[in-house]
């Protein structure tokens, strides 16, 4: 490695140099051009994400119990992929990351295990999208013939993997998503859980193309009093498959969110009384797959 290069293989401009005369120098895994770094105050880069409101731009809705703020998706696809790059969102649910895909000029494999899921984020896509840039699977992330079925996908649309892994899982049993006993909300324990997160994610790995992101976001929970920390529960299921750990960040959002961060006198009282606090934030983990 030269004395300016960076980690990535990036020759660097330097900190406080902006050669916007120079050709683009772009990282492998964006489109974001480092000889124009100033120009990017809308690609965030602290660890700590305060959000007024959620996008509700372009087809962004508050539609579904459990759907992750749209910025979340922008920020990652800004960062981690470049245009056409191909997405994979193994917990699809009400079709953020498939929204913002077409709203970014991404593609997108969507796995949901809720047919009727897949039938309603199918409705928000441009039709000429469907089957083509956008393709959204029916069925369950944790099972070796669902990662067949993507991969397939990922063939057709002349990738051999994706570029960019998005996992979003239920946060176990906080909200039960539906009756299935393979819908992760409905798992019999914290070791289950987590032993079918990593099956979905081990595929995520599997599928995703060596050097490129993946995107966790996760938030913790309480059981009958207790912290359970979830997401560093998870954050150790990603290592564990080979995933590097790259950042943790803090998102909060005021806003218009539902059923998270509550502060009525009801809540404060339960804090008071408990000793605990009420969750405000989620964290957004960012893993790089080694080349």
């Amino acid at each position: 490695m030269s004395e300016t290069e960076g980690p990535d293989g990036i020759e660097s401009s330097g900190a406080t140099d902006d050669r916007r005369d120079e050709p683009p120098l772009t990282p492998p895994y964006s489109d974001i051009d480092l000889n124009r770094w100033r120009d990017y105050d809308h690609v965030w880069t602290d660890s700590l994400w305060l959000i007024d409101a959620r996008d509700a731009s372009d087809g962004h809705e508050l539609d579904y119990h459990g759907n992750f703020v749209p910025q979340i998706a922008t920020q990652a696809f800004l960062r981690y992929t470049k245009e056409n790059d191909v997405i994979l969102d193994l917990f699809l649910g009400s079709g953020t990351s498939a929204i913002e895909a077409e709203r970014q000029n991404r593609r997108l494999v969507g796995v949901e295990l809720k047919a009727d899921l897949v039938d309603h984020v199918r409705d928000k896509i441009a039709p000429a999208l469907l089957g083509d840039r956008i393709r959204l699977l029916q069925g369950d992330a944790t099972r070796a013939e669902t990662a067949q079925r993507v991969e397939a996908a990922l063939g057709e649309m002349g990738a051999d993997r994706a570029q960019l892994l998005m996992l979003h899982p239920p946060y176990h049993d906080i909200i039960t998503f539906s009756e299935n006993p393979a819908d992760l909300s409905n798992a019999a324990d914290l070791d289950q859980f987590l032993d079918s997160f990593e099956a979905a994610a081990r595929h995520g790995f599997d599928l995703l193309e060596p050097g490129r992101f993946a995107v966790l976001v996760i938030g913790d929970k309480y059981t009958q009093g207790e912290l359970i920390p979830l997401s560093f529960y998870c954050l150790d299921r990603m290592q564990r498959i080979g995933f590097r750990s790259k950042a943790v960040v803090v998102k909060n959002i005021e806003g218009n969110e539902q059923g998270k961060g509550r502060s009525t006198n009801l809540w404060r009282y339960r804090a008071l009384r408990g000793g605990f606090y009420i969750f405000k934030h989620e964290y957004v983990m960012i893993f790089r797959k080694p080349a």
